[in-house]
């Protein structure tokens, strides 16, 4: 459970976004998409070496 303590002259939205941000942290929405349907591991194996060969490429380019 989340406690989001609300600081005195606080507005409620501000409040709110900061409630929404640590949901997001949590990534408890995307727990709930990835357990919806399953994926086979050499396919989750597959997809991270895809995912990291794309960040080594970012990387060198933006160090380039």
């Amino acid at each position: 459970m989340l406690i989001i303590p609300v600081k005195d002259g606080e507005s409620i939205d501000r409040a709110l976004k900061r409630y929404k941000r640590k949901y997001d942290r949590t990534r408890v929405v995307r727990r709930l998409r990835d357990k919806q349907q399953f994926t086979k591991p050499s396919v989750t194996r597959r997809q991270e070496k895809q995912r990291a060969a794309y960040r080594q490429r970012m990387q060198s380019k933006a160090e380039a």
